[in-house]
């Protein structure tokens, strides 16, 4: 299951899963290009579900559960990938933005998992949450945003002191600044300009996040930092 399919990050996710030949449930909000996302993987992959609507609401979360236990067996791999920035100093940034950002980026994703766990521990799955390097750091410009990222980190590294005995892994993800819509919306909240040139590319993410999975479950990889090995010049 991906959440946040549509976006840089969760399509490049679905597109490596598709190409391993997995079986994919597709979450996100924009509808239209959910179902195009489904009808270009499904002839690669096992199989191609989708689940449009708002994971901040507990109608798609609802949905997103049962379209998961409808396939009967559990869930091997749960990716969090959606995401909401709003940039703002904290003088002056609505508190509307401060709210979106909690409710996308921690409240979502958390009431998500937990309305899954008895599928993941029913497959010993793995949990990913792509976090941000705003979850490490904070800067001026983006207070909420980063902490809801930090929010995310405690999210994770709680949630896996209480599954790892269940054999339910857990991975927060944080790369760097990474090419598509969501960072161009940064740059231009904060004034910068758009390098995609020197942004990681989401295929990349997207390989690193496979590999862990491919760990046998002997083995954890918990915390993985990914930046751009040429820095942006904004």
């Amino acid at each position: 299951m991906v959440a946040g399919a549509t976006g840089a990050i969760g399509g490049a996710v679905a597109r490596a899963l598709a190409a391993e030949g997995a079986s994919l449930l597709l979450l996100g909000r924009d509808e239209a290009r959910l179902r195009e996302m489904g009808a270009e993987l499904e002839a690669g992959s096992g199989a191609v579900r989708t689940v449009a609507g708002d994971l901040t609401g507990q109608a798609a979360v609802g949905e997103a559960g049962a379209a998961a236990e409808s396939l009967g067996d559990g869930v091997d791999l749960l990716v969090h990938a959606a995401g909401a920035f709003r940039a703002g100093a904290v003088e002056s940034a609505p508190i509307a933005d401060l709210d979106l950002q909690f409710a996308v980026n921690v409240r979502a994703p958390y009431v998500l998992t937990r309305r899954l766990l008895p599928a993941l521990r029913a497959r010993r799955g793995l949990v990913v949450f792509v976090n941000s390097t705003a979850g490490l750091g904070a800067g001026a410009g983006s207070v909420a945003y980063a902490a809801s990222k930090h929010a995310l980190r405690a999210v994770a590294d709680g949630l896996r002191a209480e599954v790892n005995a269940d054999g339910v892994r857990v991975l927060s993800v944080y790369p760097g600044r990474t090419r598509g819509r969501m960072q161009r919306e940064v740059c231009r909240g904060l004034g910068q300009r758009y390098d995609a040139e020197r942004f990681l590319d989401p295929a990349d993410v997207a390989t690193a996040i496979i590999d862990a999975t491919a760990l046998p479950p002997s083995a954890e990889v918990y915390d993985l930092r990914l930046r751009p090995a040429s820095k942006p010049r904004l």
